[in-house]
């Protein structure tokens, strides 16, 4: 791995005490194993990962030798366990990558024995149609399953998109490729505050952004475009609907749970430049909640037999070092959310539907083996809850609540949480390559 980029997981990594000593996916899972865990673990590789190591931050297309290089380093992945590979199309360096370099990721993933393609879309925008066609196209000539990341359209402006994008998700299924879809219960994204930089000032890295945001004209050209691109004059969203939910340092923390336009305000500074100004002060790691999505676009989503639910949320604790800033609310109250909100209230689908969504469909979907149903020889992962008064707790606000009516969770026939409590338990497997 480049070095600018090994030091930046390294440092990434120190912020939640790790000391990262693997190198590989087998390296990771034997740590996982060693140490237990308790829910199952699984992976893909990661586009951003590979490119790192075989190019470094580049803002280009990979050499020959280049793109061979990450091609092993793929079919590595899932020789050691990996379930298929992976972009996220509006990150560094990913969306770097065109598609014969992501046709090319998906058919070693296959050819290892992993035919899954799973992606954080290019955008979620005013290209949205055009990104899922792309990732279509990633299956149809890699011959693999396709899976749209947590599928949306994001800005008012752009509202109503999905109901296109999942008629050419459903046209593609009859074509024969397996493809699929995955949703939040919630209008909110969660994501890093730098993809409201222009593209221009990202290329390259967080080193070369920082550069050039703490160039006075470049900041000043960036301000300008962020502010048009935000004008609710001009269709954007605003800055109202961004909310920073932790930083990098201690030095800004007490801005968790403040919207942009507010930050502006305390520091005298228009929206633009209290962007660029936090992004310097904590080295562009600032994680913030987006407000920019429809509730009836989020069921429209939700109504889609082949939308799984998936939570998009990191693993964290109520407390401990996993439990700073104020995260999405939707780290701790997915799924039960669906019941409350779409089964109870609106109406989107039955609870025994629901659950298929979150677990024979992900699984089929994932290649994950002997788990998603309840059935004799299956691996007993049960939840045991009140499909009548279940509901999520956690809010933007006050994220770190548990949700009420689950009862008890078994992993592995083990439990994991019993009449409410948490048990201690390490039950968990690592699945790899599904297994």
């Amino acid at each position: 791995m480049y070095g600018a980029a090994l030091d930046k997981k390294r440092r990434d990594a120190r912020d939640y005490r790790l000391d990262v000593q693997w190198t590989s996916f087998d390296a990771f899972f034997t740590l996982v194993e060693r140490e237990g865990v308790a829910l199952n673990v699984a992976s893909l590789a990661g586009l951003g990962t590979t490119r790192l190591c075989v190019a470094g931050p580049a803002a280009r297309r990979l050499e020959r030798e280049e793109l061979d290089a990450q091609n092993r380093l793929i079919r590595g992945a899932v020789e050691e366990g990996a379930l298929g590979v992976s972009s996220g199309l509006i990150y560094e360096p990913g969306r770097y990558a065109d598609l014969d370099e992501l046709v090319a990721c998906a058919s070693a993933a296959r050819d290892a024995g992993a035919p899954l393609y799973a992606s954080h879309v290019r955008d979620e925008g005013d290209e949205l149609e055009a990104a899922i066609a792309e990732a279509l196209a990633v299956g149809e000539r890699a011959e693999t399953a396709v899976q749209c990341s947590h599928h949306k359209a994001a800005g008012r402006k752009n509202w109503g998109k999905v109901h296109r994008t999942l008629a050419a998700i459903d046209r593609a299924r009859t074509r024969g490729i397996a493809a699929a879809c995955d949703a939040y219960p919630y209008v909110a994204s969660w994501t890093e505050l730098a993809t409201v930089l222009p593209k221009s000032i990202r290329d390259g890295g967080d080193e070369a952004a920082l550069a050039r945001l703490r160039d006075p004209e470049q900041a000043a050209a960036a301000a300008l475009a962020m502010q048009l691109a935000r004008d609710p004059e001009l269709g954007g969203d605003g800055w109202d609907t961004i909310m920073v939910t932790g930083t990098g340092s201690d030095r800004n923390a007490d801005l968790a749970g403040m919207r942009i336009d507010a930050i502006a305000r305390a520091w005298r500074t228009t929206p633009a430049r209290a962007v660029i100004r936090l992004l310097i002060e904590e080295d562009m790691r600032v994680e913030s909640v987006f407000f920019s999505m429809s509730e009836d676009d989020v069921a429209t989503v939700l109504s889609a037999e082949f939308c799984c639910i998936g939570s998009d949320a990191s693993a964290r604790a109520f407390s401990g070092i996993t439990a700073r800033g104020v995260p999405h609310p939707r780290t701790y109250g997915t799924f039960p959310r669906v019941f409350g909100r779409y089964v109870r209230q609106r109406r989107v689908f039955d609870a025994a539907e629901a659950v298929r969504r979150m677990t024979s469909l992900p699984a089929r979907q994932f290649g994950l083996r002997d788990r998603g149903t309840i059935a004799l020889g299956m691996h007993a992962d049960l939840v045991v809850f009140d499909d009548e008064h279940v509901v999520d707790r956690a809010t933007y606000d006050d994220p770190f609540v548990a949700p009420d009516g689950i009862r008890d969770v078994y992993v592995n026939g083990c439990a994991a949480l019993r009449d409410g409590t948490i048990t201690g338990a390490r039950p968990g497997r690592v699945l790899r390559g599904g297994g």
